[in-house]
C-alpha cells in the first residue's frame, strides 16, 4: 500500500501587500506574529502563469505567532506595483473573505486593538460567532478575532496565530467536495443563514472542522484549524482576483502543511481537482526545503499545500529540524518547537 497524504492544517494565509517590511512590522507587533521563519528574495517562475504569463521579483516573509498558530506569508512584488480590488471585499465574495485570529483572552484582545488604534468592523458582529469580533488592518483585509482553547503555549499574550479562513463560494455543496471530502473538514459545526432577502448580508454560512485533528510534525504549534464557506443568496458575488494577478493586495491563498503531496496531487487529478502549479521535488524557500503545489478550487481560489522537509533553527551553526526522516505521525517536541523562537524579531 503507498503512502497516504496527511494534511495537518492551515499552514499560513498568502498576504499580498505593498511593503513587506512595513506589513511585517504591524503584524508582528499588532498581532505578536513576530517570528521570522524565513525571508525570502528571489524570482518568483512557478506562479507565472497568475501573474501575467511571466516571474516577477518577489519578497515573501513567513511570520508566526510564538503561543501557536497558524502563520501569515506576506508577500510583495518588488518589479511592480500591485492593484487592489476595486471595491471593498463583502462577504460572500469569491476568494479569501477574512481570517481568523484566536484568542485566550478576547477582552484582553479587544483592549490591545484599541491601544493600537485597529478599526473595528462592528457592522459585521451579526455574521460572526458570539466570541468573536471582525477587525481591519490597514491594508484594508478582514480579521475576526475570536476566542479558542486549543494553545500551543499562553505566554505571549493574549493573542494567537490564525486559526481559520473564510472562503466565498458560489455552491457550498459542491465546494464541500473538496473542503471536506479531500482535506477532511468533515465536521460540520455551523449550517446557518444570516439575514434576511433584501438585507446586505443575506447569504449561507457553513462553518468546517476536522474531527480529529492530525498528529504529528508541527501540529501541537499550528493547532486545529476551521473553514468557513459563505454563499451569498441574492446578491451576485464578485471574484476577488478578477483580471488581477496572484500576488496582488489582499489574501492570496490559503496554504495547508501536508505530508505525503505526491500521494495528494494523485488524489486530487482523480477526484477532479488537478493541480495547476507544481514545485520540484525539493525547492528552497529563503532558509527552509520543502515541496509544494497550488490548485484551484470551483470558483477559481487558490490553494496551497506544502510538504516541508528541513526548516532551520540556528543558520549561523546550521541548526536545522530534518522532518523527512521523522514519523509523519509523531510530534515534534514541545523544546524544539520553543528553540524557534530564536528567530523572533524585536521591532
Amino acid at each position: 500500500m503507498g503512502k497516504e497524504k496527511i494534511i495537518y492544517g492551515i499552514q499560513q494565509v498568502g498576504i499580498g501587500v505593498h511593503d513587506a517590511e512595513e506589513a511585517f512590522r504591524w503584524y508582528g507587533q499588532v498581532l505578536k506574529a513576530d517570528l521570522l521563519v524565513f525571508d525570502d528574495k528571489k524570482v518568483a517562475t512557478h506562479m507565472a502563469r497568475y501573474m501575467g504569463g511571466k516571474p516577477h521579483q518577489k519578497r515573501a516573509l513567513l511570520a508566526m505567532q510564538a503561543n501557536g498558530g497558524s502563520g501569515y506569508e506576506i508577500w510583495q512584488y518588488e518589479d511592480r506595483t500591485p492593484t487592489g480590488p476595486p471595491a471593498p471585499v463583502q462577504l460572500g465574495d469569491l476568494g479569501i473573505n477574512y481570517i481568523t485570529v484566536k484568542s485566550h483572552d478576547l477582552a484582553a484582545a479587544r483592549s490591545r486593538m484599541e491601544q493600537a488604534e485597529v478599526p473595528f468592523r462592528e457592522d459585521l458582529s451579526a455574521s460572526l460567532a458570539k466570541d468573536s469580533f471582525m477587525i481591519q488592518d490597514p491594508y484594508g483585509n478582514l480579521i475576526e478575532i475570536k476566542a479558542a482553547d486549543d494553545w500551543f503555549s499562553k505566554s505571549d499574550g493574549p493573542l494567537g496565530g490564525i486559526c481559520g479562513v473564510a472562503i466565498g463560494v458560489t455552491d457550498i455543496d459542491r465546494s464541500l467536495r473538496l473542503y471536506s471530502d479531500i482535506l477532511g473538514y468533515e465536521q460540520v459545526i455551523e449550517d446557518v443563514i444570516i439575514g434576511k432577502p433584501g438585507e446586505e448580508h443575506y447569504f449561507r454560512k457553513v462553518q468546517l472542522g476536522m474531527p480529529k485533528v492530525p498528529q504529528g510534525g508541527f501540529s501541537q504549534w499550528i493547532g486545529s484549524s476551521e473553514l468557513t464557506l459563505i454563499q451569498c443568496l441574492e446578491r451576485e458575488p464578485v471574484k476577488i482576483f478578477e483580471n488581477r494577478y496572484w500576488g496582488d493586495l489582499g489574501y492570496i491563498h490559503v496554504c495547508f502543511d501536508t505530508k505525503h503531496i505526491g500521494a495528494l496531487i494523485d488524489e486530487c487529478a482523480e477526484k477532479g481537482y488537478p493541480f495547476q502549479v507544481k514545485s520540484e521535488e525539493t525547492f528552497e524557500m529563503g532558509d527552509t526545503n520543502g515541496r509544494w503545489g497550488y490548485l484551484e478550487d470551483d470558483d477559481g481560489t487558490l490553494i496551497e499545500f506544502v510538504e516541508a522537509q528541513k526548516v532551520p533553527l540556528l543558520k549561523s551553526l546550521n541548526l536545522s529540524i530534518d522532518l523527512q526522516k521523522r514519523d509523519p505521525h509523531r510530534p515534534l517536541p514541545r523544546w524544539l518547537i520553543k528553540a524557534l523562537r530564536l528567530k523572533r524579531v524585536k521591532f
